[in-house]
């Protein structure tokens, strides 16, 4: 049901949560009902963003206050982030721009390229707001002279602060995207800018950079700018791995609707996109540059992940075997997203393909940050609009969220006991569960497409392709 006037579909008449919900405030949208003329659907996805982004500021104030030197404070207050801690040992406040300090006297920033770049540029900003630093006498010493430095302290401090100002227009930007994806249902966008993930995990590390880049790619292939979205899906590869699976996605409807033309425009501006940013470090500091990809690749069984519990029960697994292994499991579950999205009754959408790649890619990676939900975010509320569903798989990663920082605290485990945190392998399954809950969900509505909310008819293949819609119409019609 939708409204009469503008087209756009209702959530208070489509979806039962919200039905039931609205009985507070008068019930469901009525048949006359007139729209607001400036509270469009879009403008108030924007601003419960902005008010979400606010309250993530504000649960981040307890370490801001403390100037982040606490580290129980940072887990006891679940305020951590990764943005201040890295300012000093990473080169920021010595000056070097990202990957060029080739004596080696700071850990090169783990990040792919686009992040480094915006660090870096959220610390020229952070230095040009205090006391003019002498970069060259920082630039002298180590990272763990850096420290005593003058001004360093209240830098790493402001630089938190710059840098959420700096992520806020990338929060609101992947809120507008997701909202215009779909032309008559704006209003799921609300379940990106009204959730707690939003709200708890939005600015622990530099995740939404990528996350407005995944939007927006999906935004472009909607209005059928093939080459628009590869650039975006090169720019959030070149700041995350992930967006790099939306590729998968498109190929597999590219396939099913004999586009393979647009998959090959979008693929091809994707590597260009991503070596344009890339091919400068690449060139002056490869050595540097290439830490991302060795980091990742030697590193072991870390927070999150199913390897670590598995590890304190008592193995040792390899970081080679846990390579192999979930390198394994991804490619099949890749096979398998492939085989579904071409055996489905009805092409499926391209956010739901995506949700299914990415949620394979965690569910044995060798590690889950607790920011990584925003990866999942944006997809898994264009793949599964409902709010009862969303709520039931947030509450399982807002559990993980709480858990982490109270293991990371030593508050879950009896340290006298030297038994491994039970309560923490406890929280992973349960995020576990409810990622499996979710995905569950979203290929049922593949299978038997009239149990997706947005095409309940079961016929149309993509409503928020216009031209998915139309050839769908006429091949049932």
């Amino acid at each position: 049901m939708h409204d009469p006037l503008t087209g756009v579909v209702a959530p208070s008449r489509v979806d039962p949560l919200v039905t039931a919900a609205s009985e507070g405030i008068g019930g469901p949208l009525g048949e006359h009902a007139r729209p607001h003329p400036w509270w469009t659907p879009v403008r108030v996805v924007l601003a419960v963003t902005a008010l979400a982004f606010l309250l993530g500021m504000v649960q981040k104030t307890p370490c801001v206050r403390d100037d982040w030197s606490g580290s129980k404070l940072r887990y006891a207050a679940m305020c951590y982030s990764d943005v201040p801690y890295l300012y000093a040992p990473r080169g920021l406040a010595a000056g070097f721009p990202p990957y060029s300090d080739t004596d080696g006297r700071y850990a090169t920033m783990e990040y792919p390229v686009l992040i480094g770049y915006f660090a870096y540029a959220a610390a020229l900003v952070t230095q040009a707001l205090g006391d003019a630093p002498d970069l060259n006498a920082r630039a002298l010493v180590t990272d763990e002279q850096i420290y005593a430095q003058p001004g360093v302290a209240a830098e790493s401090s402001r630089y938190f602060v710059v840098t959420a100002v700096l992520l806020a227009p990338f929060a609101m930007l992947a809120a507008w995207f997701l909202a215009r994806v779909h032309r008559r249902r704006p209003w799921d966008a609300m379940l990106f800018a009204a959730s707690p993930a939003l709200v708890l995990s939005g600015l622990i590390n530099w995740d939404l950079l990528a996350v407005a880049a995944v939007a927006g790619a999906l935004w472009a292939w909607s209005r059928g700018r093939p080459v628009l979205s590869g650039v975006l899906i090169g720019l959030g590869t070149a700041a995350k791995l992930y967006p790099l699976f939306l590729l998968g996605a498109l190929l597999v409807v590219c396939i099913r609707r004999r586009r393979l033309s647009a998959f090959a425009a979008a693929a091809v501006a994707a590597a260009a996109a991503w070596l344009v940013l890339n091919l400068p470090p690449m060139i002056y500091g490869f050595a540097q540059w290439k830490v991302f990809w060795t980091f990742n690749g030697d590193r072991g069984a870390d927070l999150g992940s199913i390897w670590l519990v598995w590890q304190q029960m008592g193995h040792a697994p390899t970081p080679g075997l846990i390579n192999v292994v979930s390198g394994g499991f991804f490619a099949a579950v890749c096979v398998g997203v492939l085989v579904l999205g071409l055996r489905a009754q009805r092409p499926p959408r391209i956010p739901q393909l995506a949700f299914l790649i990415v949620v394979g890619f965690l569910l044995l990676n060798k590690v889950y940050s607790p920011q990584y939900v925003l990866w999942l975010l944006p997809l898994a509320v264009l793949a599964r609009p409902r709010w009862r569903d969303i709520l039931i798989w947030t509450a399982g990663e807002v559990f993980y969220f709480g858990c982490v920082w109270l293991y990371l605290g030593g508050w879950t485990a009896s340290a006298s006991s030297g038994l491994p945190d039970r309560f923490y392998w406890f929280a992973i399954l349960v995020r576990l569960a409810a990622e499996l809950y979710l995905a569950t969900l979203v290929v049922r509505d593949m299978v038997k497409p009239w149990h997706d909310p947005v095409r309940s008819d079961g016929l149309t293949d993509d409503p928020a392709d216009p031209q998915a819609a139309t050839e769908g119409l006429v091949r049932t019609g």
